[in-house]
């Protein structure tokens, strides 16, 4: 298993291509951040209509 270390100092820039372990650790923190923006951008949604919802009754 890659090390946090490792995976911390890889940058996608750097000329050496990432080990498979490397990409995967990547897309899984990526993954991770998008599901939690998503949670948050839902729930401001909701909660703007429903701000709306009880000024309009």
């Amino acid at each position: 298993m890659t090390t946090t270390k490792s995976i911390d100092s890889y940058r996608l820039t750097d000329m050496e291509e990432p080990t498979d372990e490397m990409l995967a650790q990547i897309m899984r923190e990526a993954a991770e951040d998008a599901r939690k923006a998503n949670a948050e951008a839902t729930k401001r949604f909701f909660d703007e209509i429903e701000k709306a919802a009880a000024t309009i009754r």
